[in-house]
Parts: structure tokens; sequence; C-alpha cells
């Protein structure tokens, strides 16, 4: 028999982290990481729709650090959960940086600011590339609220939203599709 996916605990407004600790949904801790959560299915989508098969073993990889981005925001940083979380390393960050500066040297130099759009790959990157830097906003504003959040993950996201700006742009050349530069009126 199979387990049911609804419990009906979350009924009257509350979830558990990890730990057990009960909050109410809206808290910014669950804002937080359900922001990485829908970050998260954003790459999978990125991944699906990007050409590069080297990228979208990066993407694979960055889907795994998201998951443990968001293991350790889900846990009370007060209680001891009894689970290994796993941890974003410094090393993470440099793979980012990597894959940044490889793809940028085969990108022509930019010399206007970029609308997303022009094809599905490009715009969907974009659209996680936000989600991204909404994500490192709410880590932003836990840390200003003195909830405990370790600074790899602010460090992580910030790259990760440069990575995606560059994916974007990298997908585009490789579907030859034109960037759409922005003009003012």
């Amino acid at each position: 028999m199979s387990t049911k996916i609804y419990t009906k605990t979350g009924d009257k407004g509350k979830t558990s982290l990890i730990s057990g600790t009960k909050v109410f949904k809206n808290d910014i801790r669950i804002e937080t990481y359900g922001t990485v959560d829908e970050l998260n299915s954003h790459i999978g989508l990125v991944n699906d729709y990007t050409p590069d098969e080297h990228q979208r073993t990066i993407l694979k990889q960055i889907q795994d650090r998201l998951f443990v981005i968001g293991s350790s925001l889900a846990c009370d940083p007060q209680k001891e959960t009894g689970l290994h979380i796993p941890d974003l390393k410094e090393e993470d960050i440099q793979l980012l940086e990597k894959e940044i500066d490889s793809m940028n040297e085969r990108l022509p130099e930019m010399k206007h600011f970029i609308l997303p759009g022009g094809h599905a790959a490009v715009s969907s990157t974009h659209i996680a590339r936000c989600v991204c830097r909404r994500a490192e906003r709410l880590c932003v504003s836990m840390q200003q609220h003195d909830l405990f959040i370790e600074p790899v993950i602010i460090k992580y996201l910030n790259r990760l939203s440069d990575y995606l700006f560059v994916l974007a742009r990298f997908t585009a050349q490789e579907l030859h599709v034109p960037e759409i530069t922005w003009k003012g009126r």
C-alpha cells in the first residue's frame, strides 16, 4: 500500500521544520525554502530546454545543491535534527564561477542591456534567474532578522543568478537566437 501524500497536519496554517518545530506557513524560513524549491523546479525546466550536454550536467548538480540549501533552511538552528544534512561548500561556488568564465569566453562582449526572450529556453533561464534573486533577497532578509543562515548560501545564490544570466546568453548563442537588446525610448 502506498503512503498518503496528505497528512492534514497543516490544515490550521502551521507546518513543521525538520527538527519538529512548528511554525506558521508564512514564516520567513518557510517562504525562503519554498522559494528555493520553486527555483529548483525552474532549474529542472531550464535543464529540459538546455541544448548543451555539459550545462545539463551542471544544472543537475545545481539542483542537488539547491536541495541541500532547502534542507539547511528547513532546520531549526536551535534544535538538533538527528539527521545528516549535507553542507554547501566553497567549491560549489567555484564551480559556478568556472562555468561562468568558460561560457563567457565563447560569448560576444555585452554592449547593451539584454531583454529576456527570443526562445523558450532563454526565457525560462531568465525566469529562473529572477526566482534565484528572490531567494537571495529572502535569505538576506532572514539574516537581517537575526535568523541563522549559513553565509555560503547567500554567496551561492548570488553566484547562481550570475551563472543563469550567462547561461541564458550562452543558450541563445547555442540555438542561434539573436539576443534582444534593450533600446530605451
